[in-house]
């Protein structure tokens, strides 16, 4: 079973759009902005909402930590950066949807298997977790809230909702 030209339409909007919200690192690696929470529901809406605002700077350091895990291995290391130089190419770059996006993900699920790397990719997220966790935590959103747009809870607590102010059937 194919997937449709519909649907892969919609994963490659969905990661330009993940790659629109690029964030300046300087304001990812601020140190002044990190503080511990005054509680769990404080530490769970940071979370929530430095995920959201960071993705992408999140998804670049679970690429880097996977690449330095397969640094003791070169050829693993060196079939990854060309799967990852065709990825680019044939696929996030082009504005018409390529056909290249099954043997693309065919040759990257079986680069994992052959070369072993799947151990690598299980410690880069492992890692990958504890860093968003750890940051995610302990940055704080006072100087992100500016985005409203970039709420994790989306615009329902900005009153934006059709039924802000009216009644709404149950």
């Amino acid at each position: 079973m194919l997937p449709s030209t519909e649907m892969l339409a919609n994963i490659k909007e969905a990661s330009q759009t993940v790659i629109s919200t690029r964030r300046p690192w300087r304001v990812f690696l601020d140190l002044f902005a990190l503080t511990l929470p005054s509680s769990i529901s404080e530490a769970t809406t940071r979370l929530a909402h430095n995920v959201t605002y960071f993705l992408f700077n999140y998804a670049l350091i679970l690429l880097l930590i996977f690449l330095l895990t397969l640094f003791r291995h070169p050829l693993p290391l060196l079939i990854f950066l060309l799967l990852s130089a065709a990825w680019y190419f044939l696929y996030f770059s082009r504005d018409d949807l390529p056909l290249a996006i099954l043997p693309l993900a065919f040759l990257t699920v079986v680069a994992l298997f052959v070369t072993a790397a799947w151990l690598n990719l299980l410690l880069a997220l492992l890692s990958e977790a504890v860093v968003v966790f750890l940051h995610g935590v302990l940055r704080s959103t006072e100087d992100l809230v500016g985005d409203d747009q970039d709420s994790p809870y989306g615009n329902m607590l900005l009153g934006d909702t059709p039924a802000s102010g009216a009644y709404v059937p149950v």
